[in-house]
């Protein structure tokens, strides 16, 4: 285990968020979870405890919510070494000419904006720990799918990440993206079993927090053996 660090996790209430958020508590690192569901924020609390957990409710595509989550866990903890930016959702209905508006919107605000925001909101706190931002693109950012608006949030977080990066070398930090194949979570109105299960992608997660600070992990890509 690396020495203990505070991370921040976005969309934790459940799927990727949630098994990151166990798998970090487990290996001895606190966390800061948040979401806008607080009732699952508050029995993963309940489970692992305050002295290892602090829950906060906020919407990632609220800047002053996001501003007051890491002024939260730098109350709390004294610090802020990892920020996981992995708050997202899809639409339901695919494609340009049959794709609804509202649906889009609700989208590009977490996808998007809800990106934009933690890392404004979290930049300052990761210099001070020449810290580590993390992520959630999805392969979906890397290819071609026809009409999908989803696709494209993808390719900006990738994109985005790149060039955070290069922003962050400047005083030491790292950027890592995690592109992620299809994963069986509440994303999907039916399960898919065959796919990555969310443990699959933490894992990614840890590895590149655990990674040695000489090592920058700029992405990581997971795709489902079948």
């Amino acid at each position: 285990m690396s020495a203990e660090k505070v991370i921040l996790i976005t969309g934790a209430s459940s799927g990727i968020g949630a098994a990151t958020a166990v798998q970090l508590i487990t290996a001895g690192h606190k966390v800061v979870i948040t979401a806008r569901s607080t009732d699952k924020l508050e029995k993963m609390v309940a489970r692992y405890g305050q002295e290892n957990v602090l829950a906060v409710t906020a919407d990632v595509a609220k800047f002053e919510d996001m501003k007051q989550v890491v002024a939260k866990a730098k109350e709390k903890f004294g610090r802020l070494d990892v920020v996981f930016a992995n708050a997202g959702t899809g639409v339901n209905t695919p494609g340009i000419e049959q794709g609804r508006i509202d649906e889009w919107q609700t989208m590009l605000d977490a996808n998007i904006n809800g990106l934009l925001y933690t890392a404004k909101a979290s930049l300052g706190a990761l210099k001070e720990s020449q810290g580590q931002f993390i992520i959630s693109s999805s392969v979906a950012g890397k290819i071609t799918l026809s009409g999908s608006v989803y696709g494209a949030s993808k390719w900006f977080a990738y994109g985005f990440g790149q060039n955070l990066a290069a922003e962050m070398a400047e005083w030491q930090g790292r950027c890592t993206i995690i592109c992620p194949g299809m994963v069986n979570t509440p994303f999907f109105d039916e399960a898919k079993p065959d796919k990555l299960a969310p443990e699959d992608v933490a894992n990614a997660v840890v590895f590149a927090i655990n990674a040695d600070v000489r090592s920058d992990i700029r992405e990581i890509t997971v795709l489902p053996t079948r």
